[in-house]
């Protein structure tokens, strides 16, 4: 009994001091982890104080957020000030300091500047912006200097973003289920909200405001009515009260029939006055409660969902209507183009391009189309969308999936980063070369002013938010290339890895190797060579090729990789559905000659032989087996790495992730030895030597059944 009291009495006193508080992930890249003692003092040198001289909600939460950041890092909390001493982070703008040493012109309401100066003699960091979010920023910025060990003596940094939207797209539904989320339940609490805001919500706006993030879609695209209902717009009002110092604004995804289902009209056509009506006079409502409201999201007329075509009217004329509604507010309307449907049996890749690119010109000032990465859905690979360069005369977002739908959920390492800034750095030529998608979507490539990049969040009430560690990278990854896409993937990667686990290069190095390598591998052991969607159906978890019985062909795997006696792929020339043409001349040409195509997208323009000889010189079918195989070993290698790190990662992060590469790696041999059994079973080709042969019969893996997986409603 003596013993159980003293141990109650440790953990009570441990609990108190905080020390007790594991590495569970929730603290995101915002850890703040004891910097060793060289560094601790350089940093404590260089923040001896915060002088900050307003007071509103923004800069206390700026002048707070870097006290805690030094606080944790040096042991010792700088206090706030107004006057300025040696040392001192001096957070300006002109309004507090109208003769600032910096230039700020060009750096927008979010930008910032962080420059190395004295100011009355004294040597002092200056972090100036033109506004209270900006300070924020670069408060933010300034504490990923501190923890990464760079040399803080000389700063001189500008930056603002290059994109002007940048936002989540949280797939919640208002039951707390997340569609395609794997990370738990929905981290909106709609039952106890408005009344409950509880300190999660914070949290998430600091993270999202630490990289950037300037706004978030509260629900599913896939939307109930009842959001737009006043009980569920208060509710909304209330996580905006907590984002909106963070500078985050809400948005809603709307269902187009709403007048009808909640009012009881007649129709949703768009052109119908008392629609319109109703549309403004809901607008009107959800701008009483949330003065900086926005805009909504759309999506309409694909996968069953209601829109304007379905009175014969065009995705312009719907989204004109909205806009109308938001214009007098400064809102805007995002019209996603994933639209595809049933009655079009050409090519699913086709169908954005030929529904929106007639639409050029017709949208209102107010209106942005949001654009998928590719023209089918998030694979592990696809090309950049048609779209992009297509449409110079209407703004086009940007929509990535954060989440990993098709690419291992919450239990693959699959580092996103490569994925954003391939699409990116992608050439649309449509004003000639050096046209990237990246040009399109920040509006230098057209001359825009309304930009945005969207990412669907992969965020869920999970402890450590992502259902990973290694997930939250790709949260962090989008941030930063949606404020500055020119950087790179490695550069972020590295930046994450220091501020997650810890700046020593021993273990930033092998981490960032892992992370670097990660998604080609799952490319290798999911869709090889320009494959794409031969993921089980519904759910999309695990291998299904031979799929081949629902309704719809394009719900079909066999329907994208078409694969017979005499070869493979999606013949996408002038011989096959010629989407080669919804590309500039010099793509187009590219892709339309499989000698030219890049091998990484060969199958998904060309049908090709068994046979055809790839730039390595072996057969086809042995290139395929041959990158299968790859995956799996770069899983395995994955696996040996991260036990070489177990002295530097703290012991609850390091069994999670040592836990979940052993699925990675389980799941990886899956793919690889499902994908083989059937390809082999039409192919008829035995297995280049040295390969092995798949551990079960083609029927095995057929029958393989996953009624509960996760997101899938």
């Amino acid at each position: 009994m003596a013993r159980l009291f003293c141990w109650m009495i440790a953990a009570i006193c441990l609990a108190l001091t905080g020390d007790a508080r594991a590495e569970d992930g929730y603290d995101l890249w915002l850890r703040y982890a004891p910097a060793a003692q060289g560094r601790a003092a350089a940093i404590h040198t260089h923040a001896t104080m915060v002088a900050a001289p307003g007071t509103s909600a923004t800069m206390t939460i700026a002048t707070q957020e870097l006290q805690r950041g030094v606080g944790r890092m040096t042991g010792t909390t700088p206090p706030v000030a107004v006057t300025i001493q040696p040392g001192a982070l001096w957070l300006a703008t002109p309004s507090t300091a109208p003769a600032l040493p910096v230039r700020l012109d060009d750096l927008g309401a979010e930008g910032y500047a962080i420059r190395s100066v004295k100011q009355d003699g004294k040597a002092v960091t200056l972090i100036a912006a033109n506004s209270d979010i900006g300070l924020l920023h670069g408060a933010y910025h300034w504490l990923r200097l501190a923890q990464s060990g760079v040399d803080l003596d000389r700063l001189d940094i500008r930056s603002a973003p290059r994109i002007g939207l940048r936002l989540l797209n949280h797939w919640d539904n208002l039951d707390g289920m997340v569609e395609r989320g794997y990370a738990g339940q929905s981290i909106w609490d709609w039952w106890r909200l408005p009344d409950w805001k509880g300190p999660r919500y914070t949290d998430y706006a600091r993270a999202n405001a630490s990289i950037g993030i300037n706004g978030t879609v509260l629900n599913n695209v896939n939307a109930k009515a009842d959001s737009l209902t006043t009980p569920y717009i208060a509710k909304a009002a209330a996580l905006a009260d907590v984002f909106r110092p963070y500078g985050i604004k809400v948005y809603l995804s709307v269902k187009w029939t709403a007048p009808m289902e909640l009012d009881g009209l007649k129709t949703a056509d768009p052109l119908d006055p008392a629609v319109a009506a109703w549309w403004t006079a809901k607008t009107d409502e959800i701008y009483k409660a949330i003065p900086d409201f926005g805009g909504f999201l759309v999506k309409a007329n694909s996968e069953g969902q209601p829109g304007p075509q379905d009175y014969n009217r065009t995705h312009a004329d719907g989204a004109n209507m909205l806009a109308a509604a938001v214009k007098p507010y400064g809102g805007i309307v995002m019209w996603r183009a994933f639209v595809y449907a049933h009655d079009n049996p050409d090519d699913r890749a086709k169908q954005a391009y030929s529904d929106f690119k007639p639409l050029d010109g017709q949208f209102a000032d107010n209106v942005i189309v949001q654009v998928k990465n590719g023209a089918i859905d998030f694979q592990p690979r696809e090309p950049f969308h048609p779209l992009f360069g297509a449409m110079p005369k209407t703004p086009l977002m940007m929509e990535f999936q954060i989440t990993k739908e098709y690419l291992g959920q919450s239990t693959h390492l699959t580092y996103l980063g490569p994925l954003f800034e391939e699409t990116l750095d992608a050439d649309t030529y449509a004003n000639g070369k050096g046209s990237t998608v990246a040009k399109v979507i920040d509006g230098s490539l057209d001359g825009h002013r309304l930009t945005g990049i969207a990412g669907v969040a992969n965020i869920g009430a999970d402890r450590d938010w992502s259902g990973s560690i290694f997930n939250q990278a790709d949260w962090y990854a989008f941030g930063r290339l949606a404020w500055d896409t020119s950087l790179s993937a490695e550069t972020i990667a590295k930046e994450w890895a220091e501020l997650t686990f810890s700046p020593d290069q021993k273990v930033v190095q092998p981490v960032v190797k892992m992370m670097m390598g990660s998604r080609e591998a799952a490319v290798d052991y999911m869709t090889p060579l320009g494959l794409a969607h031969v993921m089980d159906t519904g759910h999309h978890y695990g291998p299904g090729p031979w799929v081949s019985d629902l309704a719809r062909p394009e719900w079909n795997p066999v329907y994208y990789h078409k694969a017979d006696a005499n070869g493979i792929g999606f013949d996408r020339t002038r011989t096959g559905s010629d989407a080669v043409s919804q590309y500039a001349p010099p793509v187009a040409k590219m892709w339309a000659n499989v000698k030219t195509t890049p091998e990484r997208d060969l199958l998904w323009f060309h049908h090709v032989p068994w046979d055809y000889r790839l730039r390595s010189g072996e057969t086809l079918w042995d290139g395929l087996v041959h990158r299968y195989d790859a995956g799996v070993r770069y899983v395995a290698d994955m696996q040996t790495t991260w036990a070489s790190l177990k002295p530097h990662i703290d012991a609850e992060r390091f069994a999670e992730t040592e836990t979940l590469l052993t699925i990675q790696h389980r799941e990886a041999q899956w793919w690889r030895d499902a994908s083989i059994a059937y390809f082999q079973s039409v192919s008829k080709r035995p297995l280049p030597a040295g390969s092995a042969a798949p551990a079960h019969d083609l029927n095995w893996y057929k029958a393989q059944k996953f009624p509960y997986a996760p997101g899938h409603n």
